[in-house]
């Protein structure tokens, strides 16, 4: 086994916030499941990574009970269950030593969300000498404010901003960002060969 499926931050945490009605892919757990099984057939790694914000208060604080992974995504036994605080799934766990531990070179990105902490740890995994795989249809982003905008606009003030930057924009940056520099871009259809 030297491939991995990194699965980040496909947790109930993202549902409980206002602008999950404004999610890319609402039914993000389903590519997920699929890359999960496809990765289990092949006997790769899967590690899932779980935003945590502990003492916020908030979704992703471990208080809240939100911090867990969406329903239909249940770990197997020997796949790890990692809790990160920082932006990419490297920093603030032990997820190197993990994949060092077990030869991984290869590794399958995905998760919510797509500019965020997928990027994130996309472009580190490669810095760190990975070859990544980086799977867009299996993430999931939400628009974003302008950087001038309140930060107390509702998801419907946030859309009708002429400045936001809307799912579509995001998730083609990211794709334009990585490709040839970072990662491979690739569907679940081109990896499971079912479609």
């Amino acid at each position: 086994m030297n491939r991995a499926l990194i699965v980040l931050d496909v947790q109930e945490s993202f549902r409980q916030r206002p602008l999950w009605k404004l999610i890319s892919n609402p039914e993000i757990a389903k590519p997920v499941g699929e890359l999960a099984e496809l990765a289990r057939d092949q006997g790769d790694l899967v590690a899932w990574i779980l935003h945590t914000e502990p003492g916020s208060g908030g979704p992703f604080d471990p208080a809240s009970g939100h911090v867990r992974l969406m329903e239909g995504l249940v770990p197997q036994a020997g796949e790890s269950v990692l809790a990160k605080t920082s932006h990419n799934a490297f920093t603030t766990t032990n997820l190197q030593q993990l994949l060092t531990s077990r030869g991984v070179r290869e590794l399958t990105v995905c998760g919510i969300r797509t500019e965020q902490c997928c990027e994130t740890t996309a472009r580190l995994a490669s810095d760190l000498g990975y070859e990544v795989t980086f799977v867009t249809e299996a993430t999931a982003t939400n628009p974003i404010a302008h950087r001038d905008a309140p930060a107390t606009l509702t998801p419907e003030q946030i859309l009708t901003d002429p400045r936001t930057l809307g799912t579509h924009e995001i998730i083609a940056r990211t794709e334009y960002a990585l490709a040839g520099r970072f990662a491979t871009i690739r569907t679940v259809a081109e990896l499971t060969g079912t479609r």
